[in-house]
């Protein structure tokens, strides 16, 4: 008996699962729509959480950007004492005085001789200082002009777009493989009837056919085949279940579900639902993808980084005002009304030139443009490649409806064959092996028929997204 070979998204986010949520306990129970999940993950799937964290970091690196161009204000306070007062030498310019005002005056020493300056007074070495130096002051500063922090603030907006746009990429990503799982699930319940009715026809058979084993109108080899025959449907049944139950645990671990949790799906599509607005492109563009609008931003953030790149050749110039008090004292006074805090501030303007940097501006502008291009190369490169996705996603949902109606078909013939070779066994025209090999032959175009629906769901998701319109 063949099996359902299709879903693969479906299988791989449950193996993923199936290890990451066993043994969970029971919890609440959901009934969601399709914008019911996706409404879900936005709020708890850990992916879309840690990007609308990467917002919130861009606006605190944002905040700091905008903290360039504002003063800062710096206050300090210490207090020195020190074990020996610095001794400092200096000319002897006591003596030197003396001396002239002794030759001026012509007088003369002891022996009657004129008093004359020696050529060299020497040093004199004195301790200058208190004991206690202690001091409070506040220092502001304020950029007047620097090119690149003024680029910096110029490309705050363009930062935040970047970081919004990668959080619609995370949700789109997340909410593609949500859809397919979705409407995925919502497929197998068509299976499954088809798979419980293939069981019930099958159980029938059985018991049509030991009948007439029982009544010498059949062989027991014929009850042996109905009995396989069931047996390989029942096993389908199992696996297929199996597979279903996994796919919940898959959608669950998608969502940021508690595994405990009970998911039931509420929507329901019809066939005519997945051909609804087949390849309506017309409205397409290449700005309906987020990729794309990602790119350009990228685009402008490189271009604010030329920019950003060329201020550094020009000056900088910044403001700075200081106010310090201070109290020199033999004794530690600091907080006694003898103590005389002297006052010294000023006013300054800074401007500085950049002359040489060992090339390096220049290094860091051709590096900004060169990045500059290469954002530019990958958005067309990125225009040819959503061209070839949406030519590709058109082809393979056009085939997949194809095939969907195909599969239809044939397997509403292969029923109509079953049910009439049906009708020839009943009426002694048909053996078993003739209803066992329609029955066979039905639930092969049963799975054929599934799977094109599973293609044409998934395909249907890819298209849309390719085109921009995955809401």
């Amino acid at each position: 008996m063949n099996r359902i070979t299709k879903g693969a998204l479906l299988l791989q986010l449950t193996c993923l699962a199936a290890g990451v949520f066993a043994q969970a306990p029971s919890g609440s129970t959901h009934e969601f729509s399709i914008q019911q999940c996706i409404d879900f993950a936005h709020a708890h799937n850990a992916q879309v959480k840690n990007a609308l964290l990467d917002l919130q970091i861009q606006q605190e690196s944002n905040r700091a950007v905008t903290a360039g161009a504002l003063p800062t204000v710096n206050g300090s306070l210490g207090t020195t004492y020190y074990l020996d007062v610095p001794v400092q030498s200096f000319p002897n310019f006591i003596s030197a005085a003396t001396y002239a005002v002794l030759v001026q005056e012509k007088v003369k020493d002891g022996n009657g001789v004129p008093i004359k300056s020696p050529s060299d007074f020497g040093f004199i070495s004195a301790p200058f200082g208190t004991k206690w130096n202690s001091t409070f002051g506040v220092t502001l500063n304020q950029v007047l002009f620097n090119g690149q922090v003024f680029v910096g603030l110029q490309a705050r907006r363009a930062s935040m777009d970047y970081a919004r746009k990668a959080i619609d990429i995370t949700e789109e990503n997340i909410r593609v493989n949500i859809y397919k799982i979705y409407y995925q699930l919502v497929v197998s319940k068509t299976q499954m009837e088809q798979i419980n009715a293939n069981v019930a026809r099958a159980e029938k058979l059985l018991s049509d056919t030991r009948a007439l084993f029982e009544n010498g109108f059949a062989e027991k080899l014929d009850v042996d085949k109905a009995t396989v025959q069931l047996a390989n449907i029942q096993t389908q049944k199992i696996s297929t279940q199996n597979t279903i139950e996994n796919g919940y645990l898959g959608l669950k671990y998608l969502l940021g579900m508690p595994i405990g949790d009970s998911l039931v799906l509420s929507d329901r599509f019809s066939e005519e639902d997945i051909k609804s607005g087949v390849l309506d492109d017309s409205a397409y563009s290449y700005a309906n993808r987020n990729e794309y609008q990602s790119l350009q931003i990228a685009e402008k953030l490189n271009q604010y980084n030329v920019k950003a790149s060329k201020s550094a050749y020009l000056p900088v110039a910044s403001l700075t005002a200081f106010l310090q008090k201070n109290d020199p004292s033999n004794t530690f006074n600091v907080f006694q009304k003898s103590a005389s805090w002297y006052t010294n501030s000023y006013i300054g303007l800074n401007i500085n030139v950049p002359i040489f940097s060992g090339f390096a501006k220049d290094a860091n502008l051709k590096k900004a443009r060169l990045q500059l291009a290469q954002s530019q190369n990958q958005l067309e490169y990125l225009k040819l490649s959503i061209d070839n996705d949406v030519a590709q996603a058109r082809n393979k949902f056009r085939s997949a409806i194809f095939t969907l109606d195909f599969q239809k078909k044939n397997m509403v013939l292969a029923e109509s064959v079953y049910n009439q070779t049906k009708k020839k066994f009943e009426s002694g025209l048909a053996s078993n092996t003739d209803v066992t090999n329609a029955q066979t032959d039905y639930i092969t175009a049963q799975t054929s028929y599934i799977n094109a629906l599973y293609d044409a769901v998934v395909s249907k998701v890819d298209y849309q997204k390719a085109i921009g319109r995955l809401k």
